[in-house]
């Protein structure tokens, strides 16, 4: 099979979507990652738009990268410049860069009302642009912008303007959907009559309007795309762009197409959330491939059937993306799906145990009541050490009072107090925090610290509240899902009660007590290894 191209451009295309900001370090730690992944080509952004773009092409040259080439992206010239004078383009070659990408107008409407001028000077535009970079020793990848628009409205001017970036001497021609509102038939349709009037390479850039850049994608390869233009997770303006995390494992996987990706393609996962991080955003867990959702099973008889053969349920073996299996507990859930968790706990254990009937039922009357399991692994770990009989008590809650005081036009003032017992100690202790359950959970970390010293090293991470029966009112019952991390490792734990402050308690002490006991368990298995 030929071979696929990759070009990402998150860290230019993918920065002009709505909350994402990249600084300059964000910037070069992305480029590594790329390149570790094997990316072809890494859009840095578009020089002379702003200092910080500048500054990062003068620092990208210091790192040493294996598979990609660094590509400053800029348009074509002004009207009214000569290509030799023109900012713009001098920009581009100040960066260093041995590859330039340009854009340039495809649809006859921009050339006539946005850059105010003929159509054939937009064709003399578009050849000097590209002359000019070329003639400077650099590799120029020209992005036909709004081309299948452009195509549709005057067929034969938007042809032309590719064709006079071939005369310049660019080296790929890039049909690019800017509105994303091209589907796959119409691409289709237009790429096959493009493809057999230019002679050099074509590649593609589709925005995701429609929702269908991902297939557009996907169906130009077939047609004959060698390049493919998108960013990481589908950041981009508006409704963003061709989503890479989904674009490279289909076309490697299930296309069958080379690509220098494909021997790191199991990096795609861990590069899809390294950049969710770097731009500090919520990392979607319902995409496909990288999502955390993406090999995640509920129903018990599709949890059984997986356990059986996994080629029943799933289209791709995680571990190829890097991603991993995982089997949900919930109303759904049967003995599979408990077998499949306890197994990670006590190994030998087997489906007609009692203990995992009465887990399974136990956890069916929970769920009944409100509990959910799914985001609350550290909640049911502890489920299984109980009924397996290894669970250790960490400590014992004496009792709490609670404090919420309102002076006037000063913020409301919460304090704790709270007295627990460690084996035959005791410790009473207060604390005051921005609400009751902040105020609560300072004062049991008070309170165990001289007993448990790593308890210092968890914290709480995320809060959520959810109201389980919204017609009772302020008498519904609630469920608190609390997220928790110890800066090594992850985990969720739930409560629920009528009381607000009974769920987060639950929540909270679920929290710490499978913090401590993992940290003994790793204790306790670094010191076997010692011996």
């Amino acid at each position: 099979m030929p071979s696929i191209v990759f070009y990402d451009t998150t860290l230019r295309d993918g920065a002009q979507g709505e909350g994402v900001y990249f600084s300059i370090e964000d910037k070069l730690r992305i480029v590594k990652k790329l390149d570790e992944l094997g990316i072809n080509y890494i859009e840095g952004g578009w020089p002379g738009s702003n200092p910080k773009d500048l500054e990062f092409y003068k620092m990208v040259t210091r790192l040493n990268l294996k598979h990609a080439k660094i590509t400053a992206f800029g348009s074509t010239r002004r009207a009214n410049n000569e290509a030799g004078s023109d900012k713009t383009l001098n920009d581009l070659l100040a960066t260093g860069t041995s590859v330039v990408t340009i854009f340039g107008k495809s649809w006859d409407l921009h050339a006539l009302e946005v850059l105010k001028v003929s159509l054939a000077d937009n064709l003399q535009i578009i050849e000097d642009s590209v002359a000019y970079l070329k003639q400077n020793n650099r590799e120029v990848i020209y992005d036909a912008e709004h081309f299948f628009d452009g195509y549709k409205a005057n067929r034969d001017y938007a042809v032309e303007t590719i064709k006079a970036a071939v005369r310049g001497g660019a080296s790929t021609i890039v049909l690019c959907d800017t509105n994303g509102g091209s589907l796959p038939f119409e691409m289709i349709d237009i790429f096959n009559q493009v493809k057999q009037q230019i002679s050099i390479p074509l590649g593609v850039h589709f925005h995701n309007d429609s929702g269908v850049a991902v297939a557009s994608s996907v169906m130009a390869v077939q047609t004959g795309a060698v390049q493919v233009q998108g960013t990481f997770n589908g950041y981009g303006e508006r409704c963003g762009n061709a989503n890479l995390s989904s674009v490279i494992p289909i076309v490697i996987l299930k296309m069958g197409y080379e690509s220098t990706v494909k021997d790191n393609l199991h990096l795609l996962t861990e590069t899809s959330h390294f950049i969710s991080e770097m731009t500090n955003l919520q990392h979607d867990e319902r995409q496909p491939f990288v999502g955390a959702c993406a090999f995640a099973h509920k129903a018990g008889t599709h949890v059984d059937a997986m356990i059986k053969n996994p080629l029943t349920l799933e289209h791709i073996r995680s571990e190829q993306v890097g991603n991993q299996r995982r089997f949900l507990l919930s109303e759904q859930a049967g003995r599979s799906t408990i077998l499949s968790k306890v197994k990670d706990i006590v190994p030998a254990t087997q489906k007609d145990d009692p203990k995992i009937i009465h887990l399974t039922n136990k956890i069916k009357e929970l769920e009944n009541t409100g509990y959910q399991f799914e985001a609350a692994e550290g909640s049911f770990e502890l489920l299984i050490k109980k009924a397996f009989n290894l669970y250790e008590k960490v400590f014992n809650l004496e009792g709490f009072r609670i404090i919420v005081e309102k002076r006037g036009d000063q913020p409301v003032f919460s304090e704790a107090t709270i007295k627990v017992a460690v084996g035959n100690e005791y410790e009473i202790t207060a604390a005051e925090g921005d609400g009751p359950v902040n105020a609560l959970d300072s004062a049991i970390r008070k309170a165990l610290l001289r007993f448990y010293p790593e308890i210092t090293d968890i914290n709480l991470t995320d809060f959520k509240v959810r109201i389980m029966d919204e017609q009772r009112g302020t008498a519904a019952k609630v469920r608190v899902l609390i997220q928790s991390s110890d800066g090594q490792s992850s985990w969720g734990t739930v409560g629920v009660s009528e009381n607000l402050i009974e769920a987060s308690w639950e929540a909270l002490v679920d929290s710490i007590e499978y913090g401590i006991l993992n940290r003994k368990a790793v204790s306790n298995n670094d010191a076997a290894v010692v011996k």
